[in-house]
C-alpha cells in the first residue's frame, strides 16, 4: 500500500475503535511494513486529526505500549451541538403536559447521540472508570455512545428483572418526578464489586432515578466517578444528588403560552461546573 493509503487506513481503524490500544506490530503485520515506516505514518495521522479537531492520537512506548485514538470534541463544536439540540427542544409541539417534553426523536438520533457521547467522553476521560451505567430506556443510546468512546462496557439497569438476566439484585427507590416508589434491578453478572462507574442519563428532574442507580451500585461496592445528564430541569432546585454534569438546562415549560425555555450549559468544560 502507498503511504497515503496506509495513513487513511490507520485513521479509520483508530477512529472506529476509540481508546483501544493497538500495538505497532498490528499495523506492521497488517500493511507488511517496517516499524519505522508505521511510526512515520502515525505521526502524519496525528497531525491530520489535530488540524481538524477530530481526535487525538496518543502513542506509548514499551512492551505494553502502542497507539490509540482519544476522541475529542472542541468547545465550539460542543456548544454548536447543544444550541442545535436546544432549538429542537423549543418546538412547542413537544409539550406533553405536566411539564414533560417529547424527546425520543432527539435521544434516538444517532448523529446527536454520537456527538453527545463525545462530550461526555471528553469530560470523564480521566476518571479511570470500568463501566458506563444507565437505566432503561431513553438513556441507552447516549450511554452506549459514551461507552464506545471510552472503550468501556455498558451496563443497563432494568426497571423490571428479566429471566434472561439470571440472578439479580433489586431495590426500591423514590422517583424524583412523581415521588412514587419504583423498582429497579441489576444482574449480579453485570458488574464486578469494587470497581468504578460513570452514570449517564437522558433527563433528570429531581434526581430520583440517578440516586436509585447510585444506591443500586452501592450494593456492589462500586464507586461513582462521574454523572452525566443530557437535560436537567432547573426545578426543583434541590436535587436528590449534588455532583452531576448537565449539558442542557430546562428552565420552564409554559403550557398556556406554548413556550419552552431551554439553555445550554455555558460552563461546559470548566473545572468547577459540577
Amino acid at each position: 500500500m502507498k503511504r497515503t493509503e496506509r495513513i487513511g487506513a490507520i485513521i479509520r481503524i483508530l477512529s472506529e475503535n476509540p481508546n483501544k490500544l493497538y500495538p505497532l506490530s498490528y499495523f506492521c503485520d497488517l500493511f507488511k511494513s517496517a516499524k519505522s515506516s508505521i511510526s512515520e505514518d502515525i505521526q502524519v495521522a496525528k497531525q491530520i486529526l489535530k488540524c481538524i479537531d477530530n481526535g487525538l492520537i496518543e502513542t506509548t512506548a514499551g512492551p505494553s505500549g502502542g497507539v490509540k485514538l482519544v476522541p475529542y470534541i472542541s468547545d465550539k463544536d460542543a456548544m454548536d451541538l447543544l444550541n442545535q439540540i436546544c432549538e429542537k427542544l423549543k418546538d412547542s409541539n413537544r409539550i406533553l403536559g405536566s411539564g414533560f417534553l417529547y424527546t425520543s426523536d432527539i435521544m434516538f438520533d444517532s448523529n446527536i447521540t454520537k456527538r453527545t457521547g463525545e462530550i461526555f467522553a471528553r469530560k470523564f476521560m480521566d476518571k479511570n472508570a470500568d463501566y458506563v451505567v444507565t437505566i432503561e430506556t431513553k438513556g441507552i443510546p447516549v450511554a452506549l455512545m459514551t461507552a464506545h468512546m471510552l472503550n468501556l462496557p455498558l451496563v443497563v439497569v432494568r426497571r423490571e428483572s428479566k429471566i434472561s438476566e439470571g440472578s439479580t439484585v433489586s431495590i426500591n427507590y423514590i422517583s424524583g418526578s412523581s415521588d412514587r416508589i419504583q423498582k429497579m434491578s441489576l444482574s449480579k453478572r453485570a458488574v464486578t464489586p469494587g470497581t468504578k462507574a460513570i452514570i449517564i442519563d437522558d433527563f433528570m428532574r429531581a434526581g430520583g432515578s440517578v440516586k436509585g442507580i447510585i444506591e443500586m451500585l452501592s450494593e456492589f461496592e462500586i464507586e461513582i466517578v462521574g454523572i452525566g445528564v443530557v437535560i436537567a430541569s432547573i426545578e426543583p432546585q434541590k436535587k436528590k444528588i449534588s455532583d452531576y454534569f448537565p449539558l442542557i438546562f430546562l428552565d420552564s415549560v409554559d403550557e398556556n403560552n406554548r413556550k419552552i425555555d431551554v439553555t445550554p450549559n455555558s460552563l461546559l468544560f470548566c473545572k468547577n461546573n459540577l
